[in-house]
């Protein structure tokens, strides 16, 4: 594999001219800031492929790579510095990665200048939260006016079997011949896989505008680099944000076997179902996948009945090794929801009417301390329970993969998670499966653990 190819692109869409002071933003060679995290996202999508799953051996492995706003007459072009040789075909770039390049380009300044300091939003308040979510989306061309074919959201980890890796192609293909796009956080593995299969099935059913949404954030998109299927590309802020764009553009969810960020999903979406006003509104997810992962799945739902009950868990359907019966759920499920949103008069597009807590949107921040704090008890109301879960997830995400995270276990030890032992054993129970499943990390790669449970 080759390095230190150089590259001038044009940006396309709306993105030809820029204002001196965004130029000047995102090429400023000071440490961090925008330029900085301009930077990272733009080596992630130029690495896409790659086998490197952290974000800090990516930067790593290309430590002169940059990237530069060159400004003239005729607008703004992205001038690429010692990129990945692997983003190139005789010489020139990819057409796919240089629109996801755009889409960096676009999001990095949208969040910038219209979310964080345009004073529209207001980023403590649920509602304006969401509403920046929405216009996130929006301005990214994700979200569509009018009733379009039904999104299927699939989650899953990156490091998973190559029978696992298998089965999502053949779920993929099962839900692409129904007619569904599919979104997912835009990875390898369980990301890609859905993806890949529905290709086939929407070219059998001459399905031409299929659409396969990836939605990641900067924490974790070099860890995680867009596959080349993606064709609609944001980039959210934060994990949380990450997240609620997944459920409100969502009609189906179909989750397959995964580790720590995969439980963070599961978890996420329980403790928002369990919300009084999430009651009624239709809101499928199936777990699934090949015959082997049956254990996989029995031990993560005896971790939910364990720790948040098992009215909780039984929100839960669990379909194994039956591809196209997962596709005629989803489909039957589909239906079910454009079905409500047409009696209620809601939208196709957006899940506005679901309620999210405020502790379900806020960033949380991993460190030593936030993570010591974290309240793992059963003495408070389930959907508490599963927001501290999530985050505790998130926390071991942050150590395995994300750069900041890493260093802090580095400099400081591995973070400390305190819990009753009601609540610890399982969660230690399971985090213990997922290692010796290699879910933690890539395939035949060690892994040290970024955590330490404490009762």
């Amino acid at each position: 594999m080759g390095y230190g190819v150089d590259a001038i692109i044009n940006p396309e869409g709306s993105l030809e001219i820029l204002s001196q002071r965004e130029v000047n933003e995102l090429c400023s060679t000071r440490t961090g800031g925008l330029y900085e995290t301009f930077r990272r996202c733009c080596l992630a999508v130029l690495n896409s492929g790659s086998a490197v799953d952290d974000t800090r051996s990516a930067l790593e492995a290309h430590p002169d790579f940059d990237v530069r706003l060159v400004q003239n007459e005729r607008g703004v072009k992205i001038e690429i510095i010692n990129a990945p040789s692997r983003a190139f075909v005789d010489g020139r770039m990819i057409r796919g990665i240089r629109e996801h390049l755009s889409s960096v380009l676009r999001d990095m300044l949208y969040v910038e200048n219209e979310i964080r300091r345009s004073g529209r939003f207001e980023l403590t308040n649920s509602a304006s939260l969401t509403d920046a979510v929405f216009s996130i989306l929006r301005n990214s061309r994700i979200v569509r006016a009018g009733r379009a074919p039904p999104l299927a959201v699939c989650w899953g980890g990156h490091s998973i079997s190559r029978e696992e890796y298998d089965y999502t192609k053949k779920v993929g293909y099962e839900l692409g011949l129904r007619g569904f796009n599919v979104c997912t956080g835009c990875g390898p593995g369980a990301m890609k896989g859905p993806m890949k299969g529905a290709t086939i099935g929407h070219a059998k059913q001459r399905f031409r505008n299929g659409r396969y949404i990836g939605i990641s954030e900067p924490g974790i998109i070099a860890a995680e680099s867009p596959n080349p299927i993606v064709n609609d590309l944001v980039i959210m802020p934060d994990i949380e944000k990450r997240l609620e764009a997944f459920v409100r553009l969502g009609h189906v969810f179909v989750v397959f076997p995964g580790g720590v960020g995969t439980a963070e999903e599961i978890l996420y979406l329980l403790g928002i179902l369990m919300h009084p006003d999430n009651q009624k509104l239709p809101f499928p997810v199936v777990l699934t996948g090949p015959a082997p992962s049956e254990g996989y799945f029995r031990e993560f739902v005896g971790f939910i009945e364990a720790t948040l009950g098992k009215p909780v868990a039984a929100r839960l359907c669990v379909i194994i090794d039956d591809p196209a019966a997962v596709a005629r759920t989803m489909r039957e499920q589909a239906e079910r929801v454009m079905g409500y949103r047409e009696r209620e008069d809601e939208a196709y597009y957006f899940n506005w009417p679901l309620r999210l807590s405020l502790e379900f949107q806020l960033p949380f921040h991993a460190n030593h301390e936030s993570m010591a704090k974290l309240a793992l008890h059963r003495d408070q109301p389930p959907h508490q329970l599963a927001s501290n879960l999530r985050r505790a997830f998130a926390g071991i995400v942050a150590g395995n993969v994300k750069d900041e995270g890493m260093r802090l276990v580095e400099e400081h030890g591995p973070f400390e998670i305190h819990g009753d032992k009601a609540v610890v054993e399982p969660l230690d129970a399971l985090l213990r499966a997922f290692v010796a499943q290699q879910r933690m990390r890539l395939p035949g790669q060690a892994y040290l653990p970024c955590y330490r449970l404490v009762t």
